[in-house]
């Protein structure tokens, strides 16, 4: 995939391209159904398959005080976009020059000019230009006015949950991590450096890993099951998402303790997808109460599992004998 930063960077004159554009934090279900109809079509249509994307995400420069975090990062949603066949990703530079655009100015200097776009796809929520006047109404006017078709696609709902990047942060906030995943189309997951802890846990109760400061949204404080990526390798583990009140602790952690695995960690980064919530964080009297604790947390992750991949097998063999 062609990742534009610069719009000069762009061929001229520039081979028609059939675009979607947005923010795409979470590159969620619905982001994916938006993405796969342009890749169709741009196919069926010997077009580039091109999604247009902000860095940093515009509410960190018009409102920073009520930015909200993201979902993910530019390399991860990169990486998504990728996967679903995006064939050019152009990340505009956010401004506040850009931002003070009109909405045809928007379209005409950006995108027609640019991207020869011979269609548009946006969702229900689509807004565009200063002040976020545009709307998909005027973008279909402008089409028609510019040559290029616009493509509306339906508000999806996945078990009465309406899905958007708005209600999937909602419920990472409130610890719901399956039902977010549910949205996403995937388990919700944070990577980052690995840290060195204060050893507190080798001593005293039971060996974690650490995961570092990311910019990304955590989940709501409390303890989950998880799975963790090392290297090429995933483990199965409970992570404790918190500030340790049993020692005293007054600032975030992300503790992930990986269940069955033994030997000595030499990764510099890992990944923890959150599958499910144990429970909220509490204060032990001591750490032989947290460690007896953290054991049958432990146990209740690979029961989790087992059962998951019990369903996963049943799945796979009702597949195969119809």
């Amino acid at each position: 995939m062609e990742v534009i930063h610069e719009l000069n960077q762009l061929r001229q004159p520039a081979a028609a391209g059939i675009l979607t554009i947005g923010n795409f934090d979470g590159v969620h279900l619905a982001h994916q159904e938006l993405l796969r109809r342009v890749v169709t079509v741009a196919q069926a249509r010997n077009a580039i398959a091109t999604a247009v994307t902000f860095n940093p995400h515009p509410a960190k420069i018009l409102a920073p005080e009520r930015a909200a975090q993201q979902l993910t990062s530019l390399a991860r949603k990169t990486e998504l976009m990728e996967k679903l066949g995006i064939e050019r990703l152009v990340v505009l530079p956010f401004s506040e020059t850009l931002s003070r655009l009109s909405p045809r100015d928007f379209v005409r200097e950006i995108l027609v000019q640019n991207l020869n776009p011979q269609a548009i796809f946006v969702g229900p929520n689509f807004r565009f230009g200063h002040r976020q006047t545009g709307d998909v109404r005027l973008l279909a006017e402008i089409g028609s006015e510019e040559g290029f078709e616009v493509d509306l696609l339906p508000m999806l709902e996945i078990r009465g949950q309406r899905v958007s990047s708005t209600r999937i942060r909602q419920l990472i906030a409130q610890g719901e991590v399956s039902l977010a995943g549910r949205l996403l189309g995937r388990p919700y997951a944070s990577s980052g450096p690995i840290v060195t802890g204060r050893g507190i846990g080798k001593k005293q109760t039971v060996p974690t890993v650490n995961l570092g400061p990311v910019d990304e949204l955590l989940p709501r404080v409390g303890v989950y099951v998880t799975r963790t990526r090392l290297g090429d390798s995933w483990y199965d583990s409970a992570t404790n998402v918190g500030f340790r009140p049993t020692f005293g602790e007054d600032r975030l952690t992300v503790e992930c303790f990986l269940l069955n695995f033994e030997g000595e960690i030499h990764e510099a980064r890992m990944t923890v997808e959150f599958l499910h919530r144990l429970r909220d964080e509490r204060k032990f009297p001591d750490a032989a109460a947290l460690k007896t604790q953290i054991q049958k947390d432990a146990h209740r992750a690979k029961r989790f599992f087992h059962v998951m991949r019990l369903v996963h097998q049943l799945a796979g063999s009702s597949l195969t004998s119809s």
